[in-house]
This record gives C-alpha cells, sequence and structure tokens, in this order.
C-alpha cells in the first residue's frame, strides 16, 4: 500500500513539475530565435517600401527580460532630414560725411608801414577761405548726393533681403512639412510590418511565456539629440508597438481571426513636446541633487539627469549612474558613496554587485516619494526613468533599467488613498541584459 501511496505521490509531483521545468529557458535557444527574429522584422519594414531605394542602414536590436520578454529596438526617428533656416540682417552702412572746415584767425594790430601788406595778405586768405567754403558746399552736395544712393541701396537690400526670409521661412517651413510628412509615411509602414510581425512571425521565439510580450520601439536608451545653431529639426517621435505571447498562440490555434489578432496588438505612437514644464523641471532638479555623489548613497551620477515630454504618453526621465572613480594611471578605483579609496577591481565589482538590490528599492521609493510632485501628468500618462547602470562585467547585474509609474498612481499617493508601499507595487520594472 505504501508503495502504491508513494507511486501515487511521485505521479502528482511529476505533473506539477513539468510545467516548471518547461517553463526555464535555454538562453542560447533565445538568442537564436531573437536574432532569426530580428532578420524577419528587418525583411519585413524594408519590404514596405517596396522597391524604394533606402540609403540608410537598418539596425533591430532584441534582448530578452524574463518575465517581460522581448524589446526588439529600431533606430530613433529613422527620416529626419534637417531643414535649413535662413535669416539675414542689413549690414550697417557708415557715411563718413565731411563738414566744411572752421578757419580761425589771430592777429595782433598791425603797424602803418605794412597794413597794406596785411590787408592783401587778408584778402588772399579770405579768398582762399571763400574757395574752400565753395569746394566744401560741393563736397556737401556729393555728400547728400552719396547719402541718397547710400539709403536707395540700403532699401533695395533690405527688399532683397526682406524676400530672402520670406523664401527662407517658407523653404523652412516647407521642409518641415516634407519632413513631417516623410516621418508620418515610414511611422506607418513601420507600424504595418510591426503588426505583420506579431500577428504572423511572433511564435518564432517560442519560449515566451504566455503574460511576456513582445515590443517593438523606436526609442532607445536616451533620445536622439540634433544640436546646431541654424538647424532645425521636426519633433521627435516615439512608437511603441506590443502584443501579448498568449494573442499570438490563440490565433496560431485558430481562436482568433487574423482581423481579430491584428486588433489586439497595442500601438503607441506620439512626439515629444518641447515646451518646458516647471513641475518637470522641478523633478530633474531633484533628481539631480539626490544622486550627486555626496547625498547618493549607493549609485551616482556626474551627469545631468534630462527628461523628455512624449505626448499623451508622459515623461522619460534618463539617467546615467556609476559607482566609482577610477585613479589616474593606477588600477585602483575609488567608491564614495561606499566611502571606499584605492579598491581593486575584484573588491569593486563585488560592491557594486552588492549595492545594485539597494539602488533598485531606493530608486523606486524616491520615484514614489518625489514624482508625487509632477502635477502636469494625465491619469493614463507615466512617468518613466530610463537608467543605464554602472559597467561591471560578469557582476550579473542588469545594463539598464526602466522603471515606470502610472499619473494615477501617484496621485493617489499624493491624496492618501494608498500607502507608499502601496504605490512602489505599481512601479513596472524592466530590466535590459545582464552584464
Amino acid at each position: 500500500m505504501k508503495k502504491v501511496l508513494g507511486l501515487i505521490v511521485w505521479g502528482i509531483v511529476s505533473v506539477i513539475t513539468l510545467p516548471l521545468s518547461a517553463q526555464k529557458i535555454d538562453d542560447a535557444r533565445m538568442q537564436r530565435d531573437i536574432e532569426v527574429a530580428e532578420n524577419v522584422l528587418k525583411t519585413l519594414i524594408q519590404q514596405q517600401f517596396d522597391k524604394q531605394r533606402m540609403f540608410f542602414g537598418l539596425e533591430v536590436d532584441g534582448s530578452y527580460q524574463p518575465g517581460y520578454g522581448v524589446t526588439f529596438r529600431l533606430p530613433a526617428d529613422f527620416t529626419l532630414p534637417i531643414a535649413f533656416s535662413f535669416s539675414g540682417e542689413a549690414g550697417d552702412i557708415l557715411l563718413m560725411d565731411g563738414q566744411p572746415g572752421a578757419f580761425t584767425y589771430s592777429f595782433r594790430s598791425p603797424s602803418d608801414e605794412y597794413e597794406r601788406e596785411l590787408n592783401e595778405e587778408m584778402a588772399r586768405e579770405m579768398e582762399k577761405a571763400r574757395e574752400m567754403q565753395g569746394k566744401a558746399r560741393e563736397e556737401q552736395q556729393r555728400a547728400r548726393e552719396e547719402q541718397q544712393r547710400a539709403r536707395e541701396e540700403q532699401v533695395r537690400r533690405e527688399e532683397q533681403l526682406s524676400h530672402v526670409r520670406v523664401q527662407g521661412k517658407a523653404r523652412e517651413a516647407r521642409t518641415s512639412l516634407n519632413a513631417d510628412s516623410l516621418r508620418k509615411v515610414y511611422n506607418d509602414r513601420l507600424i504595418t510590418a510591426a503588426k505583420d510581425f506579431l500577428v504572423d512571425y511572433g511564435d518564432l521565439i517560442s519560449q515566451l511565456g504566455a503574460n511576456e510580450r513582445i515590443v517593438i520601439t523606436n526609442r532607445g536608451e536616451q533620445p536622439r539629440v540634433w544640436v546646431g545653431q541654424y538647424f532645425s529639426a521636426p519633433k521627435r517621435s516615439y512608437l511603441s508597438i506590443e502584443m501579448l505571447k498568449s494573442d499570438m498562440s490563440a490565433h496560431k490555434q485558430g481562436k482568433l481571426t487574423r482581423e481579430q489578432a491584428l486588433s489586439k496588438v497595442s500601438v503607441v505612437s506620439t512626439e515629444a513636446v518641447e515646451n518646458a514644464e516647471p513641475d518637470l523641471e522641478l523633478l530633474t532638479s531633484i533628481f539631480n541633487r539626490l544622486y550627486r555623489p555626496d547625498l547618493a548613497t549607493t549609485y551616482f551620477t556626474d551627469e545631468g539627469i534630462y527628461y523628455e515630454r512624449l505626448k499623451d504618453f508622459g515623461a522619460v526621465y534618463y539617467m546615467r549612474v556609476y559607482s566609482s572613480n577610477q585613479s589616474r594611471n593606477s588600477s585602483l578605483f575609488n567608491m564614495p558613496t561606499a566611502k571606499l579609496n584605492d579598491v581593486d577591481q575584484a573588491e569593486r565589482d563585488k560592491k557594486v554587485k552588492e549595492m545594485y538590490p539597494s539602488f533598485e528599492k531606493e530608486l523606486k521609493e524616491n520615484i514614489v516619494e518625489y514624482g508625487r510632485t509632477v502635477k502636469s501628468l494625465g491619469d493614463n500618462e507615466s512617468l518613466i526613468f530610463n537608467i543605464r547602470l554602472t559597467r561591471c562585467e560578469g557582476c550579473g547585474i542588469p545594463s539598464t533599467l526602466e522603471l515606470s509609474i502610472k499619473g494615477s498612481a501617484l496621485k493617489e499617493y499624493s491624496s492618501g488613498k494608498i500607502t507608499k508601499e502601496a504605490a512602489i507595487g505599481k512601479i513596472s520594472v524592466k530590466k535590459g541584459p545582464n552584464q
């Protein structure tokens, strides 16, 4: 009896543990599937442009995060031609306008013997003065005529420059319009290709769990920045197209038609907002101060934290954090937040690995605590922190970390409707590949 009971228990345990073991990920196979999928997605995108020649290299970079799924990243804003802005001002014309000279005479009272000579000399001088005054009047007339010609030339130049400015603004508007149109065409075709990929080929990544997803986005770890005094570019766009593995499977099993499966694809298409918002600027200054080496307790930043406001989507903050400074001409490290100096690579990496859980925990607390000061986010918009982590090869910590929380959760915490712990529990965590 005991033997039979033991066999039954063993059978039950086997049945229970079988699905669990099936969920174990074969890393080599996952990487192979991702690379194949990258090539398929790239091909589908290129096919959307028919036989038009593409003068840019299309890179697709996929990565897997356990519990979340696979993210495929595309270059940001593929079609961003630069629009030149023409402007100009009329140059100042400096006219040197000569004036007639002034003549002064200083003389002593003459004696009788040379009075006649003096009078003659004075007559000659007066004649010279009259001649000079005549010449001065002629010079004045010529100067006035030259000044008039200069004014006419200046008016002509201003009219020309005004025409150039109008043309330049029109050209800039046309260029911006063309760039926006090109970007819309590209984004529309990218969305079509992404949907086709998710519905028809998403199952190529066979090891995904039912609640995991595939995400295709053009937002990388930080936004592309255009710099230039005389250049302007269209607003940066943001795309995110995703689908759950369970919906992909339902379509493959015939439970969803293709049209029904396409309707399950979530698409976010928005653009960056240029206007600065005071509450977002304030949050930037708060985090810039919190993560300076003298206040940080784990990782720190020595670069400015900055944000990108995305229309109807939320605000994305970008951080790059460090754990140590390497001594000059030395292989040793200083770790200011840990109060350690001149530690070797092994000790440094060990400490970096130890710090990570505390860093993530504290960052979540700070996002909730100080994120509640942001009032400009809508309930369905998100506050997102995108962090590139300190380098630590072989430490097993993520290379990137993305934390996201809805504006509604921040408002609920700010008004006392939920606890701090409940608000932290609403933070979505997305980790990049381990280092």
